[in-house]
């Protein structure tokens, strides 16, 4: 079982259609009396995120010697993710090369968007697990041709908690949240947007049919993490995409300088 989240810890995922890749099992031999389950957890979920952090560390090395700049964007099902990258590839792709590994549990529909939308993409499908950890990445990683790369996108496991504990090997966290799932979102997962760089406030375009107030939303976003950069925006409209992307280039030349 994970042990951050209770969800099943596959012995297999696919990448693609294929299973290809061996998901470690995280078995410990414990010494101990009966009333050390605290102590055994602890010690248990930090030898499984040491793990996941060494590989991450491994991916990091890896993109930044092929000059690939990285985020990681993390959300719940229905936010919007895949329809804005949809939208940054049709408006940006012919500036910046692209590529998105998607992650969720079963289908290819998210990666089969993003290919029709024009970039290339590789499909993780997870089964049980909730979140993408840096092994899963890493085994995708091998299949990409970096050198062809300048933008890197994994689209997460939809789900606002999992992913967060889970270093990938990006340079950031990109939060996205939705105008329907309400104004106050920001404070109900704090651990995510103090995790992350950039908010992403979408489906801006719905905000005259819905009872959300954008700025309450900054505002309480703002007293979860001041440091955020906050950007309103449209899938839909393209609302506000072309201050997100030029954010996206100045941090693709800082970072690969």
């Amino acid at each position: 079982m994970c042990l951050e989240c209770g969800c099943s810890e596959p012995d297999s995922i696919t990448i693609d259609g294929k299973p290809i890749v061996k998901i470690p099992s995280y078995s410990h031999q414990i010494d101990g009396q009966e009333g050390q389950d605290a102590a055994r957890e602890i010690s248990i979920k930090r030898d499984i995120l040491q793990k996941n952090n060494t590989v991450a560390q491994h991916n990091r090395e890896h993109l930044q010697k092929h000059r690939v700049f990285c985020m990681n964007w993390i959300s719940a099902p229905g936010s919007g993710k895949t329809a804005l990258l949809e939208k940054l590839i049709t408006l940006y792709g012919a500036d910046v090369p692209m590529f998105v590994i998607e992650g969720d549990q079963q289908t290819a529909n998210d990666a089969n968007r993003i290919r029709q939308a024009g970039a290339k993409a590789l499909q993780i499908n997870t089964g049980a697990t909730c979140h993408l950890d840096a092994e899963m990445v890493h085994s995708a990683l091998h299949q990409v041709d970096l050198d062809e790369v300048k933008l890197l996108v994994i689209e997460n496991v939809g789900n606002m908690v999992c992913p967060t504990a889970y270093d990938l090997g990006e340079m950031m966290k990109v939060a996205v949240i939705s105008c329907p799932e309400g104004d106050d979102k920001p404070i109900k997962y704090p651990d995510l947007l103090l995790t992350s760089q950039v908010l992403l406030i979408n489906k801006t375009d719905l905000i005259p049919y819905l009872d959300f107030s954008l700025d309450r939303c900054i505002e309480l976003t703002k007293k979860v993490n001041p440091a955020i950069k906050v950007f309103p925006v449209s899938a839909k409209t393209g609302e506000g995409m072309a201050e997100f992307f030029e954010w996206i280039s100045s941090n693709i030349n800082q970072n690969l300088l």
